[in-house]
């Protein structure tokens, strides 16, 4: 044990912690989408193409001919942008009737496999567009604050009178696009992704009203649109959105086959352990003392010991073992309770290193906590947080869609019973495949294979500072 330690010792990266203030303009969360508008001033004369050729000549970028081409469309995109201002569609603009309204340019859609660089370059975008009101979020994210803010309005309404025949059910869906879009009306979103039902349910109604709002929108998706939320529960009452978005996004494909993620990365010290080791217990026992010693010693109050962490203000997640900006979670603790994106991004904002411990390897029978997974990992690598983790097998085996037990007909009839579903619905819906978690994990695949890196843990970003070297 002692020699296994002293050579896990050798090859662990130490990581030195600087904490600075949070921003919340990088990548909106939950809690500051309808906060503070983020102000970034350029010149006219730059944009995303001269910036990426740039960075090309500069050795930083490999010149990749597919993105190219993509550039070019955001430079397009960009000078459109940068002469358009939507028209005021407030109290005076209602009151006078002024229908001097100007075409909003239309918007880009992105997808293409993972690791390709879609996000890469609308960031590239999103950084040179001299917008103010301008806003880049994980599109998990943004929905979340929506379904936030339609319940806060509902909540201010009063009472309905159950006897007044003339009381029409109120829509609190225009009035949230509006706050939106007076607030920012250029949307870059990343991961633009249909899983959950509330969400499909609404967003023909929400972009709809965005889109009459002048808003202009940027997305990036593994999907193409046809493909969103395929074999999703009454699909029929969703798929009325997808021309809407075709029509106010050119929709793109971005797929060059090379997973840029996995290429031309220095991998660090080890932080991707076998849970089947008997060692590797106490190796994240002694990750965890190390981390937390380095977090005392930047602040002799922090102590050891479990946290209690607010989410969206209206309940709480305890997160077990903490010490300052570093928390220790078993698997069980984060993806087989029912927690959400809310609950993973309130994890990100309190620490910047977290453990998870026994990742299991994951079949049909855990498509929930296979879900769970691919949110938290989204989440956890959105914004940036060192994650150090035990499985139970590699990363690219941690789903297997084929169920290993016997019984699958008697676990299909027991679902159908409890959701209701005939025969034909089971059929073709998401949840008797697993189709929908086989996608979505290559994307979680390609991100855990980057967060081994050395790319990954030396990233420089105004949310924290870090300095990580070899030991």
């Amino acid at each position: 044990m002692a020699a296994s330690r002293c050579s896990f010792r050798r090859n662990f990266v130490r990581v030195s912690i600087k904490i600075c203030r949070r921003s919340s303009t990088l990548t909106g969360t939950a809690n500051d989408f309808l906060g503070t508008q983020s102000s970034h001033t350029v010149s006219q004369e730059a944009g995303p193409l001269k910036k990426y050729d740039e960075t090309v000549r500069s050795g930083k970028l490999k010149l990749d001919r597919y993105q190219r081409q993509i550039v070019e469309h955001l430079q397009r995109l960009h000078d459109d942008v940068v002469n358009y201002q939507p028209t005021s569609s407030g109290f005076f603009s209602k009151v006078f009737r002024v229908n001097s309204k100007q075409k909003a340019p239309v918007g880009l859609y992105l997808h293409g496999s993972v690791g390709c660089g879609k996000t890469m370059l609308m960031d590239l975008f999103y950084d040179e567009i001299p917008v103010e009101k301008k806003q880049r979020v994980h599109f998990h994210s943004f929905m979340l604050d929506v379904h936030s803010s339609i319940h806060k309005f509902k909540a201010r309404l009063p009472p309905r009178d159950p006897k007044s025949i003339r009381a029409q059910p109120y829509d609190p869906i225009p009035p949230v696009a509006e706050q939106i879009s007076s607030k920012w009306w250029l949307l870059c979103f990343d991961e633009f992704q249909v899983t959950d039902i509330a969400d499909a349910m609404i967003l023909k109604r929400l972009f709809t009203a965005l889109f009459e709002q002048g808003v202009v929108m940027i997305a990036t998706s593994n999907r193409h649109p046809d493909d969103l939320y395929k074999n999703g529960l009454q699909r029929s009452n969703f798929l009325p959105f997808i021309p809407i978005l075709k029509k106010h996004c050119k929709v793109l494909s971005l797929d060059s086959g090379i997973d840029y993620r996995r290429t031309d990365m220095a991998f660090i010290g080890k932080v991707f352990f076998s849970s089947l080791t008997p060692e590797t217990t106490g190796e994240l026992d002694w990750i965890f003392a190390t981390l937390a010693q380095q977090q005392t010693q930047e602040d002799a109050e922090c102590n050891p010991g479990p946290k209690t962490i607010q989410v969206l203000g209206t309940r709480k997640l305890t997160a077990p073992r903490t010490c300052g900006r570093v928390a220790d979670f078993m698997f069980e603790e984060l993806c087989a309770q029912p927690l959400g994106a809310a609950d993973y991004l309130a994890l990100c904002e309190n620490f910047d290193v977290i453990i998870l411990r026994d990742i299991p390897r994951m079949t049909l029978f855990q498509k929930t906590e296979a879900r769970r997974f691919i949110t938290l990992i989204d989440a956890l690598y959105d914004n940036r947080i060192r994650l150090i983790c035990s499985a139970a097998t590699s990363v690219g085996d941690l789903f297997l869609a084929t169920p290993l037990a016997t019984n699958d007909d008697d676990f299909k009839r027991k679902l159908m019973d409890d959701l209701d579903l005939s025969a034909s619905d089971a059929h073709s819906s998401a949840i008797f495949t697993a189709e929908e978690e086989i996608f979505a994990f290559e994307r979680t695949i390609s991100r855990l294979t980057e967060m081994q890196t050395e790319q990954y843990w030396k990233w420089q970003g105004f949310r924290k500072s870090w300095e990580v070297f070899s030991s």
